[in-house]
């Protein structure tokens, strides 16, 4: 067996206030990997700075490496601990900023990144698309990075799962207003690759969005190992802050796919038309 435990933090990250995000990133680390032994920790997308910065996303972008990836990649030193985690990057150029994914090592050192590369909306005004799907080959197995709106093309999920991934990262900002759409490509991407998929999505609302939270760790054949979605304030009703703990055995992937044949009895002959610009 090749057990590992993956924490996802749902956190609801205050809007262009990256120290303060920062420290409470900081807290929650120390609060799950003080309780129990954990591999992952998960958290959603833009968690450093909010998702409706428009022209301020300058202002928070970094370069890569820079000192928000140090400071994490200090912490996941601190505690022995892979962590991923959503952020504004960008390049020497000023002006091209990336909505990225940033997976850090126990070893304090940058194992990942991965520029979100299926845009929408007002984000194609802020963000440059990605171009390349990078698989995290770790000690704790293959891990695939999706940001967002990535989950609702099945080709990313698709392409991680054929290069070899056990386990697919999302960190995601999805809208409370949209998040039957959240729990459904969750549960198909798991079942249509045998994979293990990782759903962290924040709450809270920023400028005009709201988001709906439901947090969740879903098996190889969409069984949830952990889940986020009754965590609410009693208060309002609305999705709470929180975390949850995910115990998974990675030769789960391989015994499903082994037994279920989807990679194997593929035929990419006749899909020739899912590659051609619509």
């Amino acid at each position: 067996m090749r057990e590992i435990s993956i924490a996802v933090v749902q956190m609801n990250p205050k809007l262009g206030e990256p120290e303060e995000n920062l420290v409470k990133m900081s807290e929650w680390i120390s609060r799950i990997a003080s309780q129990q032994r954990v591999d992952l920790i998960v958290f959603p997308e833009l968690v450093t700075s909010g998702s409706e910065l428009g022209l301020r996303f300058t202002d928070v972008a970094q370069r890569v490496p820079g000192p928000t990836i140090n400071l994490i990649a200090q912490r996941a030193n601190d505690y022995g601990v892979y962590i991923a985690f959503g952020m504004v990057t960008k390049e020497k150029v000023e002006s091209v900023l990336y909505n990225s994914a940033v997976l850090v090592g126990p070893d304090g050192d940058l194992v990942e990144v991965y520029n979100k590369v299926h845009l929408r909306g007002e984000e194609r005004m802020a963000f440059r698309e990605g171009f390349r799907l990078p698989l995290a080959e770790t000690d704790i197995g293959n891990i695939g990075l999706m940001i967002g709106y990535d989950l609702a093309y099945p080709e990313l999920a698709r392409s991680l799962a054929l290069e070899g991934a056990d386990v697919i990262c999302v960190l995601a900002n999805w809208e409370a207003a949209h998040i039957d759409e959240w729990r459904t490509y969750l549960r198909a991407r798991a079942y249509e690759n045998n994979v293990y998929m990782v759903g962290v999505n924040r709450i809270g609302e920023d400028v005009t969005l709201t988001f709906g939270g439901e947090s969740m760790v879903v098996g190889p054949r969409g069984e949830e190992y952990a889940s986020l979605s009754a965590l609410v304030d009693e208060a309002t009703g609305a999705p709470a802050e929180g975390y949850a703990v995910a115990r998974i055995d990675l030769d789960a992937v391989r015994k499903n796919r082994e037994e279920f044949q989807f990679m194997q009895t593929r035929q990419p002959a006749v899909y020739r038309s899912i590659v051609k610009k619509y």
